[in-house]
């Protein structure tokens, strides 16, 4: 027999996901403001649950303070980084001096990324009311197990989010924090197949039509990666001096391929729409073409205009929208021979 799920846990479940998104969106605008070393400690904020607005609170020595308390942060990261056999990355870690350099107090930086922990507390919480609501009403083998995984994923999230501020927002570490954030998407929106009532009726597709959807949210995955390395390598860019005339033609290999896949990912959207006109059923597709659209003039004008800022955050939350929807399109399909 199918469970009932009450009307207020299915509104947790979408409200949970609403801060997971408002997370993805908080994190961009912190990386575009430069405000993620604008809380020095973690969980805290200069040792307090709510930060400074005026650097004449903080001791004189704060910056010595913080830095040292970082290096035993990293050391302990690198410590782990060699019990998992990346000891070239724990070296580089342990010899990068620049790691321990405190930036000024700059009271907006500061509170950017506490407005950032802030979100990231409410979609901690609403994983976590989802994980006791499963355990106390709705007990099924795959709830379980998501619910769980999705819990024992954020607690990792948010201690990798302590390492993001230890290591000074090193590249990689960007990457792989995003990549958690997606794995916690996804695992929202598997809950929400399975207990949402608009989400449990399925689509009777041909194979073609399942193959291309598949590809389009593989594909999608993949460019918010090599979306990173590309941001990675401006500000590597930015460093060395280069003005904006001249990234394009030094960014490399990741940002070919990920412009190239952006338009493959546009026809292979065109090609579902194409065939959508005719079967009206994947209304989600065409929300799912105007969201490529919305994030193929946002990735032009990140390219060739000079429009930062708030267009970086705008590229990055539809690109999560598009995976969330085609993610969540993939696995209502099923085959037209299996109706």
């Amino acid at each position: 027999m199918e469970n009932t799920y009450s009307r207020y846990f299915i509104k947790l479940n979408w409200l949970t996901l609403i801060f997971i998104y408002l997370v993805v969106i908080a994190g961009s605008f912190v990386r575009i403001t430069g405000s993620g070393m604008g809380c020095p400690d973690w969980p805290k904020c200069f040792g307090q649950y709510i930060p400074p607005t005026d650097e004449k609170v903080l001791p004189a020595d704060y910056k010595d303070v913080y830095a040292v308390k970082r290096g035993k942060k990293i050391e302990r990261f690198a410590k782990f980084l060699d019990k998992v056999g990346a000891g070239d990355v724990a070296t580089k870690l342990r010899n990068d001096k620049s790691l321990l350099i405190e930036q000024d107090f700059n009271a907006r930086k500061t509170w950017t990324e506490y407005i950032n922990r802030l979100f990231g507390v409410l979609a901690g919480f609403g994983v976590l009311f989802v994980f006791v609501g499963v355990l106390r009403k709705y007990r099924t083998k795959k709830l379980v197990t998501l619910a769980t995984l999705n819990l024992v994923i954020l607690v990792i999230q948010a201690w990798f989010g302590s390492i993001v501020v230890a290591t000074n927002l090193v590249p990689w570490t960007i990457t792989v924090h995003l990549f958690l954030a997606l794995v916690i998407i996804a695992l929202q929106m598997g809950i929400l197949l399975e207990v949402s009532p608009s989400q449990k009726s399925k689509f009777i597709l041909p194979k073609s039509v399942r193959l291309v959807l598949w590809s389009a949210m593989i594909i999608t995955f993949i460019q918010m990666f090599l979306g990173t390395q590309v941001r990675e390598a401006i500000d590597g860019l930015v460093k060395q001096g280069y003005s904006r005339q001249y990234w394009i033609d030094n960014l490399g290999m990741p940002f070919l391929i990920h412009r190239s896949f952006s338009w493959l990912v546009l026809v292979m959207m065109g090609y579902l729409f194409w065939v959508n006109r005719k079967n009206h059923q994947l209304k989600i597709i065409n929300t799912s073409v105007y969201v490529l659209v919305i994030e193929l003039v946002s990735g032009i004008l990140l390219a060739y205009a000079d429009m930062p800022g708030l267009v970086q955050t705008a590229h990055l939350l539809f690109a999560s929208i598009m995976f969330g929807t085609l993610f969540m399109t993939c696995f209502r399909m099923k085959s037209e021979f299996n109706a």
